[in-house]
């Protein structure tokens, strides 16, 4: 029989699982799976369970948000093997399974867990030890998802970081940074980078991206000098028109940061450390998801 190992966090979202987890369960023994359960305590929970136990099943589920599914996948690139991962989401924003397509509805999720086919996927590492699924970021409005409580977020959903947002827009701070690709280097004064795998970032939507072509899509925003620059660039990043000398936008498979200080980076949403210098690379299709394709 086919072993299955279940990680869920019961306090992502609104908790909409927990009525559905016996019908889940049966979904998973109906498709011929010995299943095991696993309900993280705390904080990197499922990063230390993914870890040890995770490469002795056949497929690994996470139910949870954006942050389990980062700790799931994390701990299992640690391990001596990737299992397949089905992820049935339950968080407040799930940008990673908007990308996916996978349903919103937990029932059907599983089900196209159960009856899908594997899907390869890229994920990105950084520094030393510390993975990310779909974004590693900075600056501007990043660390919203990490500092808006978790009872906010259940309660108002991707509301909660607009309006954790909207309160930072004042206090920018700019960051003196150098950036090396394989082609190109940059330096400069940002206030916003993203280094993204996915098609949608906090609700918005990207344009021609792949999801395992082994290159990230990149995105740095250079400090204003004027309102003008300030209003260009805002109509940049949602309307993604037109040239703009404060944006720049392009592909790459490694990235070296350096800074003069310590700068606050957000892996998948959540808090991803303090770093002067890092190196970021894209580990082309290194672990697949089932989904329905």
């Amino acid at each position: 029989m086919k072993r299955l190992l279940m990680i869920i966090n019961p306090r992502s979202g609104k908790e909409q699982l927990k009525g559905k987890m016996v019908d889940i369960l049966d979904l998973a023994v109906k498709a011929g799976y010995d299943t095991e359960v696993y309900v993280t305590q705390c904080q990197a929970d499922a990063r230390r369970v993914a870890r040890e136990k995770g490469w002795q099943f056949d497929l690994v589920v996470c139910c949870g948000g954006d942050g389990t599914l980062n700790e799931t996948v994390s701990g299992l690139m640690d391990g001596p093997e990737m299992p397949a991962l089905g992820y049935i989401p339950s968080g407040s924003t799930n940008d990673f399974a908007a990308s996916l397509g996978l349903s919103k509805e937990g029932l059907k999720a599983a089900e196209d867990i159960f009856t899908g086919s594997d899907f390869p996927l890229d994920v990105g590492k950084f520094g030393e030890d510390r993975y990310f699924v779909y974004i590693a970021a900075f600056g501007a409005f990043t660390e919203v998802s990490y500092v808006t409580p978790q009872d906010r977020k259940n309660l108002l959903g991707h509301q909660a970081y607009m309006l954790e947002a909207v309160k930072r827009l004042v206090n920018l701070k700019s960051y003196r940074m150098r950036f090396e690709t394989e082609d190109r280097e940059l330096e400069g004064e940002f206030i916003l980078g993203m280094v993204t795998n996915t098609l949608q970032v906090g609700g918005f939507k990207g344009r021609g991206v792949a999801l395992n072509d082994g290159e990230f899509e990149v995105l740095l925003v250079r400090t204003p000098k004027t309102p003008r620059d300030l209003h260009s660039i805002a109509s940049y990043l949602f309307m993604r028109e037109g040239d703009n000398e404060c944006v720049y936008q392009f592909k790459a498979k490694h990235l070296k940061i350096t800074s003069p200080e310590s700068v606050d980076w957000t892996l998948d949403g959540e808090f991803g450390g303090s770093v002067a210098e890092v190196e970021i690379e894209n580990l082309k299709q290194a672990f697949a998801v089932k989904k329905m394709c």
